[in-house]
């Protein structure tokens, strides 16, 4: 019997990317939660082996958005049944949060491929990682920071789960919708889309052994995968 993940997705330009392929090899059933349109309170953590939270344009700590808080109570409720989440940016921050955390603006942003520094490389690479964020976290009580840098904390392990503040799921494919749909972003911060663009598809290559390196880190040594009953 195949194992289930869920991933949830929080609006249209930020899918899964890179992710998808690789759980299907690894023998998960993958099913994508669109939690801005569905509440998850019609699932049960504990039917999923893996969750995956990926980015957002929204901000962890925005109470107003009513699926904030529907995310937070899944994830607490993952968390609480040992059920491995992987936090992608957003999902790393509102894990974060749901732990005990703090997400905040941040008065340093992070866009484009930079390095983040690493005291495990077996598990996260030094990359670059791709960066497209405005706010970062504190790591939750309990959890080990495993990369971060002079904007924040860029990674943390807290139980069978792993937290991120970069992107590894990101192909050029979403690179490409991410320059159209917010460039706005891009524009305001003095980034050039057309150097953005040609370098992801210059470290496509890389990225991509670096993402595959990290999730297979992930799967093997965090969330120590089990076999049902």
């Amino acid at each position: 019997m195949s194992r289930r993940a869920l991933v949830i997705q929080h609006e249209e330009p930020t899918p899964p990317g890179l992710i998808t392929p690789w759980l299907r090899e690894r023998g998960y059933e993958v099913e994508t939660l669109r939690i801005d349109e569905q509440d998850p309170h019609d699932l049960d953590p504990r039917a999923y082996e893996l969750i995956v939270s990926l980015g957002s344009e929204f901000g962890a700590y925005q109470d107003d958005i009513e699926w904030i808080k529907h995310e937070m109570d899944f994830l607490a409720e993952a968390h609480e049944a040992e059920v491995p989440i992987l936090g992608v940016c957003f999902g790393g921050q509102i894990l974060a949060r749901v732990l005990g955390g703090d997400v905040f603006r941040s008065d340093k942003e992070e866009i484009g491929w930079l390095p983040v520094g690493t005291s495990d490389p077996d598990l996260v690479p030094d990359g670059p990682w791709f960066q497209w964020h405005f706010d970062t976290f504190t790591a939750p009580p309990g959890a080990t920071v495993v990369a971060a840098n002079e904007a924040g904390p860029q990674a943390y392990v807290i139980g069978r789960s792993l937290g991120l503040q970069f992107h590894p799921e990101v192909t050029t494919e979403i690179m490409d919708e991410w320059v159209r749909v917010y460039r706005h972003e891009l524009d305001e911060h003095g980034v050039d889309p057309d150097a953005l663009l040609a370098e992801t598809h210059e470290r496509a290559r890389e990225h991509n052994r670096n993402t595959r390196k990290l999730l297979d880190s992930f799967i093997e040594r965090v969330a120590r995968p089990r076999e049902r009953a």
